[in-house]
């Protein structure tokens, strides 16, 4: 596997952190949801397509490498999490309850977000993330209404 692709795949090298890799990816994407600037729908539509146009050849590739759904390969993390603070209002402490909203909905693996994992290549590793990070996405809605009344 090429840098750029081995990279990518492990969210800059977080997955190879030896305790949890999915939650260091998704720590890492955390930040840099931080330091991006405010999109607007059509800027999340396009950073997301884009980002899931990387993901997929990137977790195939890691697959090819070490096996299916493996551990290093933490880009799905990074497009879950993503999606689910897509479209949302900035703020923090937002950023925060989608980071344990998202982990926690990545292990469980909602229907049917196990189901995808079985899709063949990267597809499998990056769209039960993103069916989990559409979850996320609901549930911080629904926050937001409730605690907006």
């Amino acid at each position: 596997m090429n840098f750029p692709i081995r990279l990518i795949a492990t969210g800059f090298f977080s997955g190879y952190y030896q305790f949890a890799p999915g939650t260091a990816g998704t720590a890492v994407a955390l930040l840099i949801y931080l330091l991006l600037p405010e999109m607007s729908a059509l800027g999340w539509g396009i950073f997301l397509i884009l980002l899931f146009l990387l993901a997929v050849p990137s977790a195939y590739a890691g697959e090819a490498l070490w096996g299916k759904d493996p551990g290093p390969v933490v880009i799905d993390e990074f497009v879950g999490y993503f999606v689910t603070v897509a479209c949302l209002p900035f703020s923090v402490g937002l950023a925060i309850a989608g980071f344990f909203i998202f982990r926690v909905l990545d292990v469980l693996k909602p229907p049917p977000a196990r189901q995808t994992e079985s899709l063949p290549g990267g597809w499998g590793v990056v769209v039960d993330d993103v069916v989990a990070g559409i979850y996320g996405n609901l549930i911080l809605r629904g926050v937001l209404v409730f605690w907006n009344g």
